[in-house]
């Protein structure tokens, strides 16, 4: 009943309290103003996002209909117009000195040189000096790096040197305007508009500000090089402030990398390859690619380099590579190898990783020397290694100047069947070799 009262006469009150605002407004002469109201919300924008031009015709095409898609797909509008509001052509992807072979994976230094040029960067005591400063500053980080994620510290750094030389040269791009040109370039469109879908997720995520999305000139992130992809996938907040920061806060960037490599399969303490001596007249056909036991490589002869007992942390299993033929370093590679190649899938990565991460522990490699004598292939001369193995019944697969497992394993069978090495080395001399030989249903002349 009290409660009833004290109601009723708050009713009273205000009664009371507009009655009088009513008389002093009739008393001046003024109509009564009216009781204000909540404000009126404005409707939704519904319907195509509108964008300024970005001066080219072919990317405003684009951008209408990528805008279009990403709506329907049922991104946050607002997002998604923060993300293609301010592209414009870039002079690397849609310029008219653009070169589609400069930005090929053809042309890049881990397929074009021979390998002994290609460490020559990530092996220089700069690197190596650098990276081991790295490890020395900051034990602690690194102690909780290899506990949270059974990743080796060496590995991690090493990775940070092969991508930014330790933050150096991150880039500074704007990632979603360089997906952007990239899709109107064309020949990546399907993984640029990936990409960017992905990046409209990490923003709606919260997980990064639109500023922050700083980029390489393909669109790879940070101080370890994450695509938006790999970053929705692996990205960690190693501090806990509340953002996956992979641009300025370095515990974030390593950490995120370890998790890329964990769950690519790295194992703590195990070897990613460990160099060999092989016996005279060993068979160097059996580097096919192929993993076999490490006892069965001890019982083929084959033995450290560095002398003593094979030291494996429990890997069982390995293969026989040969980064320049049977007269370079040999290497079993162990399961770690595979999960550096996940971050760029070229073998001469990973061993530049490998190598570079064991020297920044403090055991320099390869023991054996580089066969600087000879001559290897260039992109041109390897496709038509290619060619010509293909031509003759080798299965080189497709013709593309990259001397993947594929062609050597074709360059292999032609030396073995001619009673060469059978390295699947591809040099000058390998190609002579080829070409002397008739292509099949071609029968060789006689004297």
């Amino acid at each position: 009943m009290a409660l009833i009262a004290l109601k009723r006469s708050h009713i009273i009150a205000a009664a009371a309290m507009t009655a009088l605002v009513a008389a002093c407004a009739t008393s001046s002469g003024q109509a009564a103003p009216p009781i204000a109201g909540p404000a009126p919300v404005p409707a939704p924008e519904t319907g195509p996002i509108t964008y300024a031009s970005s001066g080219h015709a072919g990317m405003d095409a684009w951008r209408a209909a990528f805008s279009e898609k990403a709506l329907a797909a049922g991104h946050d509008r607002d997002v998604v117009k923060s993300v293609l509001s301010g592209i414009s052509p870039l002079e690397l992807w849609l310029g008219s000195a653009f070169q589609p072979a400069k930005t090929g994976i053809e042309d890049q230094a881990e397929f074009a040189k021979p390998i002994w040029d290609y460490l020559r960067v990530p092996m220089s005591n700069s690197r190596i000096s650098t990276g081991a400063s790295r490890l020395a500053e900051n034990p602690a980080l690194f102690d909780a790096l290899e506990a949270a994620y059974n990743v080796d510290r060496e590995a991690i750094v090493a990775i940070w040197g092969m991508e930014t030389s330790f933050g150096a040269v991150k880039g500074n791009f704007d990632a979603p305007n360089v997906l952007a040109n990239m899709a109107v370039e064309g020949r990546r469109k399907s993984l640029a508009e990936r990409e960017l879908l992905s990046i409209i997720k990490i923003l709606e995520q919260g997980d990064a500000d639109r500023d922050d999305l700083i980029a390489g000139w393909a669109g790879a992130m940070g101080h370890t090089q994450f695509m938006p992809s790999t970053f929705i996938a692996y990205a960690e907040d190693f501090d806990g402030d509340g953002k996956k920061d992979i641009w300025e806060n370095e515990a974030d960037a390593l950490a995120s990398t370890a998790n890329y490599l964990a769950n690519s399969g790295y194992t703590l303490n195990q070897p990613w390859g460990i160099e060999v001596l092989a016996p005279t007249g060993f068979d160097f056909s059996l580097a096919d690619g192929n993993e076999r036991r490490v006892e069965t490589w001890s019982g083929a002869g084959l033995v450290p380099a560095r002398g003593g007992a094979f030291n494996t942390g429990g890997a069982n299993y390995a293969e026989l590579w040969l980064p320049a033929g049977a007269e370079g370093p040999k290497y079993l590679l162990f399961n770690n190898f595979k999960a550096f190649k996940t971050y760029n899938n070229a073998d001469s990565y990973a061993f530049a990783v490998g190598l570079s991460g064991d020297a920044m522990g403090g055991q320099t490699g390869p023991v054996a020397s580089w066969p600087t004598h000879l001559t290897p292939l260039t992109v041109a001369e390897i496709k038509i290694l290619q060619a010509e193995l293909n031509a003759r019944g080798f299965d080189a697969g497709v013709v593309d100047g990259i001397p993947g497992r594929r062609t050597k394993g074709a360059l292999q069978a032609f030396q073995k069947s001619k009673g060469l090495v059978a390295d699947g080395y591809p040099t000058k001399q390998a190609l002579s070799a080829v070409m002397g030989s008739p292509a099949v249903g071609v029968a060789s002349s006689t004297n």
